[in-house]
């Protein structure tokens, strides 16, 4: 990685008790990079420790801009970033658009890089301006928090588990507004969770941390499908695909997406011909074809090398990983489980082609 595309070279080290963090990382200076880990494993200290909230020990570097060493400490106030707590922390006394602008007057005019208009439509906030903090629902003020840490201009924002305290209709409202905020702004997200929907929605590269240590980091579908790690092996284990709207078809109700290796029809989206997106392929909705089966009533069917048969948590499952091969795309991995009496009826071994019949696919967006 070279030094313009690092976003974050870091060794850190911080002991709390017997908890001990200490990892060594360089993440990329653009798009969403998710903590991932059960609780307790160092997310947000990791979090806290990057935006100088916890006096960490080592050295951490932003965009070649030396944050922290062995001899220098850049508190808080300096570090160019916008941080997002679980709880939104509004202003009580303030309307929505006091609690916008409380930061944003204090940014110079010139250093401005997201401007008000700019964050309340992002945020979708038009109709929210005029009412008290105290008055909004969980997930519209999460969606000012948002709106209020990028009113600082920051180079990096960092959100700690925003949805984690709110029940499931206001995460479904605020997760198009956080995928928006990704697709739509130039600036780099280290994001802390521990709900596997919101990685497959939202992460571009993955930190799975273990004990205060990193276990595994890579692009999202890398550690989802990796047969190594947890992720592979959890009831809901899935692939996360780049996917391009090709067509609609208006008679069945379907839309074609374009995915690496072939193309896939889903229950009609409303995304616009050309759009990118992405798709997530549950392993157990995936079944394996020595050939093309023209007679199932299943739609989607996927050539593949199989590059990996391993066991899973399950005695009698096996967990398979299967190569898309695009031609000037990188190859993509998804996963499929099948019982070992499947695998045997098959012959199935490392390296045959076969076709992986897709059961159900879900739009991400």
């Amino acid at each position: 990685m070279s030094e313009q595309a690092v976003g974050i070279a870091a060794r850190l080290r911080l002991q709390r008790d017997e908890f001990v963090l200490d990892v060594d990382m360089r993440l990329p200076g653009s798009g969403v990079c998710v903590l991932f880990g059960r609780s307790g494993c160092g997310k947000t200290s990791l979090l806290r420790a990057i935006a100088g909230l916890e006096r960490a020990e080592g050295v951490l570097e932003f965009r070649g801009q030396r944050w922290q060493d062995r001899y220098s400490f850049r508190p808080p106030h300096l570090r160019p970033l916008g941080y997002v707590f679980q709880e939104a922390s509004l202003f009580a006394h303030l309307d929505v658009m006091g609690n916008l602008t409380f930061g944003y007057q204090r940014v110079p005019p010139a250093q401005r890089r997201i401007v008000l208009d700019e964050a309340i439509s992002l945020l979708g906030l038009d109709n929210l301006l005029q009412r008290n903090a105290q008055t909004l629902s969980g997930g519209q003020r999460q969606r000012v928090a948002i709106a209020r840490a990028l009113l600082t201009s920051p180079q990096l924002l960092l959100l700690d588990e925003p949805l984690a305290s709110l029940d499931g209709p206001s995460k479904a409202e605020i997760l198009p507004y956080l995928e928006r905020v990704r697709d739509e702004l130039a600036l780099p997200m280290i994001y802390v969770t521990h709900a596997p929907e919101e990685v497959a929605r939202l992460a571009d590269q993955l930190i799975l941390l273990e004990n205060g240590r990193i276990q595994a980091y890579g692009t999202l579908n890398q550690l989802l499908t990796a047969p190594d790690l947890p992720l592979a092996h959890l009831d809901d284990a899935a692939a996360v695909l780049p996917a391009r709207v090709l067509s609609h078809d208006a008679h069945y109700a379907l839309s074609e997406l374009a995915v690496p290796g072939g193309s896939l029809w889903i229950a009609g989206c409303q995304l616009a011909q050309g759009s990118a997106t992405r798709v997530r392929i549950l392993a157990r909705d995936v079944s394996l074809a020595l050939q093309p089966s023209p007679g199932s009533s299943i739609l989607n069917s996927l050539p593949a090398q199989l590059v990996d048969l391993s066991a899973d948590r399950d005695p009698a499952n096996l967990l398979a990983r299967l190569e898309l091969r695009a031609e000037g795309q990188p190859s993509q991995s998804i996963l499929a489980r099948l019982t070992r009496r499947s695998a045997d009826r098959l012959a199935l071994q490392v390296g045959m082609r076969v076709h992986a019949q897709i059961k159900a696919v879900a739009l991400m967006r």
